[in-house]
Parts: C-alpha cells; structure tokens; sequence
C-alpha cells in the first residue's frame, strides 16, 4: 500500500491523545478510536507514521500493534490477557536450571538469580527454583500476589507484559522490565541466556541471527512503549 497522508499530528481529545492524519483521527486496526492517554505515546505512534516512506511497512509500526491491541484485544477482556500472563509466571523459565555443578546451571544461577531475587524483594514474593524440566507448582501466595499485581496494570502496560513475556518465556523479566528500575541489556542476556549457552556448543547460522535480531527489536520496542506508558 502506498501513503496516502502528507501530515501527521498529535492531538489533545477527549479521553486522552490521538494521532492525526492530515487532521483526521486515527482509528486501530479493530476501526476503535486510538486514544491514548499521554502526550508522549501519542508523539512516537505518530512518529511512526512520519517515519513511512512512500510504500508502507507493516513492520515499522511495532508500537502502533501493541498500542492497538491493547484497545481492540486486552480492553474487552481483560481477564483473559491475565490468565495468560500469569500461565507464565506458573512455569517462568527463571526458576527452571539445569542440574546443580553443571556449567549452563553456574550461568544460569549468575543472570537469573539476581533478578529473581530483586522481583521477589520488589513485590513480596517467594518463587520456587527447580533444577531440571519437571513441572513444580509456584506457592499459591506468590500466583495470588501475581494476579493482584497484572490486575492492577493499565491495558497498555498489559499489552507490553504479554509482548516481553512471550519473547522472553519469564513473567518475571517482563515486570522487571516495565518496572523500568532494571538495565535493558541485562534483562535481554538473561532470556537469551539459554539460547546463547548452545551458540557457544554448537554456532550458529544466519537465520539464527536474523530471528535474535528480530527479538531484540521487539524485546527494546515493548521496553521503550511500557516507558512512554508511564510519562
């Protein structure tokens, strides 16, 4: 599809902020108003637009999608993007190491234990650490404080929980990252940490890259939309 505006703007409505086409509201991709409620959101959706050449890219409208799906999806029902999210905390892929002397477990325990401990001191919660793949329930208190935790997030923020989540598998780098207290880097090393540990065993290839990169993209994009949330 070729462009078909020439202005792009951000407006003060009702209801909060909302990009302007050539002075006409945007909508989402679900044809609802997208309000959002600050200035700064508003300005980089809108610089998304003004970023398009004459051809349009899907791919260089990374937070519009979050943005969108968090008024067209998580909006109608918030519950479900919540059970979703914690199904991930149940098996987040921090509390899961590889038997105790191993080398992959040393790493693991040196990236991931930090964080964990630093969610568990942030928020009041106990996580159980398991060494090997079998299943391990989480103490139901934690799941408890967990689902109070996402309840109380904003949709948008939901949508940039459920985005970090499945690129990372860990409910717990997500918080971590919207919470906004914690390096990028580090939280992007600890979820490739596995990933990277069998590069080292056994290289990789371009594809490898490509799709590492593509993550990271979208890993820095969810961060970077969470932080605008919040101004």
């Amino acid at each position: 599809m070729k462009r078909f505006w020439k202005e792009v703007s951000a407006a003060l409505v009702d209801g909060g902020w909302q990009v302007m086409l050539d002075g006409r509201p945007l909508k989402t991709q679900g044809k609802r108003q997208q309000i959002v409620p600050g200035e700064a959101l508003a300005r980089a959706l809108a610089q998304e637009w003004t970023d398009q050449g004459e051809e349009i890219d899907p791919a260089g409208f990374v937070l519009r999608d979050m943005a969108d799906y968090a008024i067209d999806v998580i909006a109608g029902d918030r519950a479900d993007t919540v059970r979703a999210l914690l199904a991930y905390g149940e098996t987040d892929t921090l509390c899961y190491r590889a038997a105790p002397g191993e080398v992959l477990a040393r790493r693991q325990d040196a990236a991931w234990e930090p964080l964990l401990a630093a969610a568990e001191a942030t928020w009041g919660l106990k996580f159980a650490r398991v060494s090997g793949i079998m299943h391990q329930p989480q103490p139901p208190e934690t799941l408890t404080k967990l689902r109070a935790l996402l309840e109380a997030k904003d949709d948008l923020t939901l949508a940039a929980l459920r985005s970090l989540s499945g690129i990372s598998a860990s409910l717990i780098i997500a918080l971590l990252s919207v919470h906004g207290q914690h390096d990028t880097q580090v939280l992007w090393q600890a979820s490739e940490l596995e990933e990277l540990f069998q590069e080292e065993m056994w290289g990789r290839d371009a594809e490898a890259e490509a799709r590492q990169a593509k993550r990271l993209r979208d890993f820095e994009a969810a961060i970077r939309f969470a932080g605008l949330v919040r101004v």
